[in-house]
């Protein structure tokens, strides 16, 4: 039987319908790659950014404070195009340009948690302020007791020494000292209980609503927690006071004593160039912390993380990425 006329007419495929399909494709396409660009910059960033002048700071070079929160992506802080923040380890974290309190980076910034001995960065701010660095203190704390109860980094004290805030101070910064928060604070406040309340008072101060402290050295309670943001700030509240950024930035020190010498703890002071502190920190529910500050070509920036596995490693990656992908946030 023979096919009908024009059998193979009818068979043909529609073509015109395919060209059609495969034309509105590419215009997809096209169209995609031209806003691919828009879309990475800021919504699908892998942190919260922002920058502006943090809220409770009143430096010359903020002129108009911005709220605390963080905002999308703006102008000086990260464009796409640019290099991605790195991955960290840890859990939280925060970069400010140090002159303002800019907030130019945040992973989870507000999220809180136990601060380990950056709490010490609040101790020394308290105490700076309350009592003279030339003033004599007794000592009542027995560290050798205290090491071996709580597992505490001491810095060597014995009941009845007597050695002045500034060597109380030093050995609370460069070897962690639990034993030199507990003397200071017995000190300047009459007892611990007393001086976490002060230190409360000075965050409150600060504006700085997501941080609460139960002691002076930073073992882990329940009632203390900070956030990367928050500490980041207390960092820099610290470099504002000469005496505290003296410390911070010794790699050894002397006291007054017949013990032996102190050594800083924070080895990005020997590993990183440029490093201006501040202090570090480890329990196990808190996990590695750092704040650390550091200048390059004129430009300070300070980092925090918390809750890390590799605290260095995190605090130089950032500080790397931020100098080289972050353009100055404050004016001057």
């Amino acid at each position: 039987m023979r096919p009908p006329e024009h059998w193979h007419l009818q068979q043909r495929p529609n073509r015109s319908g395919l060209w059609w399909a495969l034309g509105l494709i590419a215009l997809v396409i096209v169209g995609v790659l031209l806003v691919r660009p828009r879309l990475f910059d800021g919504d699908a960033a892998p942190s919260e950014v922002s920058a502006g002048c943090a809220v409770g700071t009143a430096d010359a070079e903020c002129p108009t404070p911005l709220s605390s929160e963080v905002l999308p992506a703006a102008p000086g802080s990260w464009f796409a195009g640019e290099v991605a923040p790195p991955k960290i380890t840890g859990r939280t974290a925060a970069v400010i340009d140090l002159p303002c309190g800019a907030l130019l980076y945040a992973e989870d910034a507000h999220q809180r948690l136990a601060p380990a001995s950056l709490t010490k960065i609040a101790t020394a701010l308290v105490a700076v302020e309350q009592t003279p660095l030339s003033e004599m203190v007794t000592v009542r704390v027995n560290s050798a007791l205290l090491a071996s109860s709580s597992g505490s980094s001491v810095m060597g004290l014995k009941p009845g020494q007597r050695l002045s805030m500034r060597d109380l101070l030093y050995g609370l910064i460069l070897p962690s000292g639990n034993d030199a928060g507990i003397a200071i604070a017995e000190h300047v406040a009459g007892s611990v209980p007393a001086f976490a309340e002060m230190m409360n008072d000075k965050v409150d101060e600060l504006g700085l609503v997501n941080t609460r402290f139960a002691n002076p050295h930073g073992l882990d309670d329940l009632d203390h927690y900070t956030t990367a943001y928050d500490m980041a700030m207390l960092g820099r509240a610290l470099l504002a006071q000469p005496a505290l950024a003296e410390i911070v930035a010794t790699e050894t020190y002397q006291p007054a004593w017949d013990g032996p010498q102190l050594w800083n703890g924070n080895k990005l002071l020997y590993n990183y160039s440029g490093t201006l502190g501040v202090k570090t920190g480890y329990t196990a529910d808190a996990g590695q912390t750092i704040v650390a500050a550091a200048e390059r070509d004129g430009r300070r920036l300070i980092v925090s993380v918390l809750g890390a596995w590799d605290h260095y490693a995190d605090a130089t990656m950032l500080l790397e990425w931020a100098f080289a992908n972050t353009n100055p946030a404050c004016e001057g």
